[in-house]
């Protein structure tokens, strides 16, 4: 299993969920029927990485729907942990949408999070929800190693995580900040977790690092910043969420392919949780619904290049149901027991400080 390449429609990541042990007696909320216009709060908070386009979108059809007023933040994943368990005495999100498993887990730990089981819950795998319902899953997101098509030919860019520390593309790496970003944590964790698995000992992840720091030219503080810069060629290497690099290509025309490495890649579970204390806690259970229905995964798949968790979901595009990566098989409970010391390291002891590059 751990060496076969499967459709990522099959991959099934095995999130911390599958390690963390079974129910402590939590009263688990279930909805079958969200609410109708009319009954729920007149508003809604929404915490999410997603991006200005998803949100907008569903921003709209959710008011048009229930007449609630949605409020949105767009940060990072791990930008949205903080603020969150900063908020836990007053909270101000009803819902967080988007973010690695390992994030909701560190903040069902603090208990930052409410229980709550959806009317779809029997479309999901085990590996794509919490045991006790704190998170589910909503997408699957493989990492890959982006680079610049017309800089690049495929053939030239590497094939696997190793060949990144190649001298020859010193200052050619541009790199999403990662203590921001849920994503580049996770493949900073993966790199470091390659060898910390047989070793219990970080150091050789720590002198890949290293490495890859060396040749990397600049931390953008966003997203958009490290887009642009390998879109004109600043840079022409880059690592991070595949759906992402589609989503660019095709609906921005962002000179940017990806390949797939070759050892294997970290497969995140994306989730989805209601946030405890919500003020706006039925109008926070619709929008959970809405935005998980199949209808909206396969909107999400379709116009921003999601990979459904959802196992009833029809009608897929090919570049989901044809293509094929391997899994790297990793303890997520690893990376949640060990991934802020990890990134502390790294904050400290690794990086170039001249190298990150604020908004």
């Amino acid at each position: 299993m751990k060496n076969r390449k499967r459709s990522l429609v099959s991959v099934l990541t095995l999130s911390a969920a599958l390690l963390i042990s079974g129910c402590n007696g939590t009263d688990t909320k279930t909805n079958s029927d969200a609410g109708e216009k009319g009954e729920l709060e007149d508003k809604i908070v929404v915490y999410s990485p997603h991006g200005k386009d998803i949100l907008s979108k569903f921003e709209k059809q959710f008011e048009d729907k229930y007449g609630v007023d949605v409020e949105w933040l767009d940060m990072g994943s791990q930008e949205i942990l903080d603020r969150v368990r900063s908020e836990k005495s007053n909270p101000q999100a009803d819902v967080w949408w988007g973010a690695p498993s390992t994030n909701f887990n560190q903040a069902k730990d603090d208990g930052l999070l409410a229980a709550y089981k959806p009317s779809y819950s029997d479309s999901l795998d085990e590996g794509f929800r919490d045991p006790e319902w704190y998170w589910t899953g909503t997408s699957q997101t493989p990492e890959v190693i982006m680079y610049n098509s017309k800089e690049l030919s495929k053939d030239e860019v590497p094939k696997d995580w190793d060949e990144l520390l190649d001298p020859k593309w010193k200052d050619e790496i541009i790199i999403r900040y990662p203590l921001a970003s849920g994503t580049m944590r996770t493949i900073f964790s993966a790199m470091i977790y390659r060898t910390y698995k047989d070793t219990n000992d970080p150091k050789e992840g720590y002198d890949w690092l290293k490495k890859l720091d060396q040749n990397t030219k600049e931390y953008s503080a966003n997203p958009e910043m490290m887009y642009n810069k390998v879109a004109k060629g600043e840079g022409t290497l880059s690592v991070w969420a595949m759906p992402d690099v589609v989503m660019l290509k095709e609906n921005k025309n962002y000179p940017f392919e990806f390949v797939i490495p070759e050892s294997g890649t970290p497969v995140l579970t994306e989730g989805i949780a209601i946030v405890e204390g919500a003020k706006h806690p039925k109008a926070a259970e619709a929008f959970y619904e809405f935005v998980n229905t199949p209808e909206a995964a396969k909107t999400l798949a379709e116009e921003f290049y999601r990979i459904p968790t959802r196992s009833d979901v029809k009608g897929l595009p090919e570049w989901i149901t044809e293509t094929e990566i391997k899994a790297m098989d990793i303890d997520w409970n690893a990376f949640q027991e060990k991934g802020d010391e990890w990134m502390k390291y790294w904050d400290e002891n690794i990086k170039s400080g001249d190298k990150e590059i604020k908004e």
